[in-house]
């Protein structure tokens, strides 16, 4: 069995996935298989990957969204651990050997993740604050925003089968949720050197073809809450955070002249304000 299982879910992508596959490729770590999970592709990316050759499982399925390819890349997967990989990112070469060698001097370990260098329309663009990485527990850093790249990270199969995958109820920010779902129980080890690329500002991401996206965050933090799964201090800075981005909400849709998403925004944020104030079971 492979140690390590490489999963790149794609979708009318046929442009990038050649470099993506070629940078798993180029892995100095050489004990992985490479699934490839094409999701309806429509722009001739079946054609291409049926010529691509070398050790390569694929898996062609109806389009159903990232997450939907991402679990079905998870329940054909066979390694130890799962590295997931966008087709429109690259692993630098030696990505998978120094995680894996981590993890493996780290046998309590659950998830390492990496920094990155960003690129948007192919120019080099420095991260922000906000997007600065931790260690340790990160669950309060993961609220606001997706620090954790996915294309980054490597984690044990057995514990992201136990956590169910991916919420493929969410068209976008799914990576958020399972942060979350992952943070709330485990530590998170930052590897400081930069080991992917991402490539970012091409029309077909979801963060530029759906506006928003903090209405996907607010439905993950509504899901986490009504299953009372966190602790007291994890309930009060979720609550916090998910009525800070229904109040962004509430004013994006009352510039749009949308009043009744405003007013269900604005009743979410009320039933978990009198639940904090012990008026809502």
């Amino acid at each position: 069995m492979p140690q390590v299982s490489v999963v790149i879910p794609t979708y009318n992508r046929r442009h990038f996935l050649p470099e993506a596959v070629a940078s798993v490729r180029r892995q100095t770590y050489r004990d992985w298989e490479l699934i490839i999970v094409d999701d309806g592709s429509e722009d001739g990316t079946r054609e291409m990957l049926e010529k691509l050759g070398g050790p390569v499982r694929l898996l062609f399925t109806e389009h159903r969204g990232v997450s939907a390819a991402r679990n079905r890349g998870l329940a054909e997967a066979r390694g130890k651990y799962i590295a997931y990989l966008d087709s429109d990112d690259l692993w630098h070469p030696h990505k998978l050997q120094i995680q894996v060698e981590y993890m493996e001097a780290h046998p309590a370990a659950v998830v390492t993740y990496t920094d990155e260098i960003w690129i948007r329309r192919g120019v080099r663009v420095n991260q922000k604050k906000k997007h600065r990485k931790y260690s340790g527990d990160i669950f309060a850093f993961c609220l606001p925003l997706c620090i954790v790249s996915l294309s980054s990270a490597l984690l044990r199969r057995d514990v992201l089968v136990e956590l169910g995958g991916f919420d493929e109820t969410l068209p976008a920010c799914e990576d958020y949720d399972l942060w979350l779902r992952l943070a709330r129980m485990y530590p998170f080890h930052f590897e400081p050197r930069p080991l992917i690329t991402k490539r970012g500002g091409h029309p077909d991401q979801l963060s530029r073809s759906l506006w928003g996206l903090d209405r996907f965050r607010v439905q993950s933090l509504d899901k986490f809450l009504t299953a009372r799964l966190l602790t007291a201090e994890q309930r009060e800075q979720t609550i916090r955070e998910l009525q800070r981005k229904c109040r962004i909400l509430i004013q994006g849709s009352l510039k749009r002249g949308q009043w009744e998403k405003a007013e269900i925004y604005e009743a979410l944020s009320r039933k978990w304000q009198l639940s904090r104030e012990g008026c809502v079971a």
